[in-house]
């Protein structure tokens, strides 16, 4: 194979994006009350699947849960 097409391919293999399986998980923590929290934040600390104060869960590490941590960092913890 000349070096041209094999440095094509090596460049094509280092920009391609990792495929969702291979993405790890996040814990999460649920640190302080939402009792004065806005309705809104109230809302994503639900959507995130949290029932109880110092509980921990895992969720998939991707943009959409990234997002909703971040609309609350002031409620939850970022374990791992």
């Amino acid at each position: 194979m000349p070096s041209a097409e094999r440095d094509g391919i090596e460049e094509l293999a280092m920009t391609t994006k990792k495929p969702k399986a291979v993405r790890g998980k996040i814990h999460l923590k649920w640190v302080v009350s939402a009792i004065c929290a806005p309705v809104k934040q109230k809302r994503v600390v639900k959507g995130l699947g949290f029932t109880r104060l110092n509980q921990v869960i895992e969720r998939p590490d991707n943009a959409a849960i990234r997002g909703m941590v971040a609309k609350v960092p002031h409620l939850v913890e970022i374990l791992s």
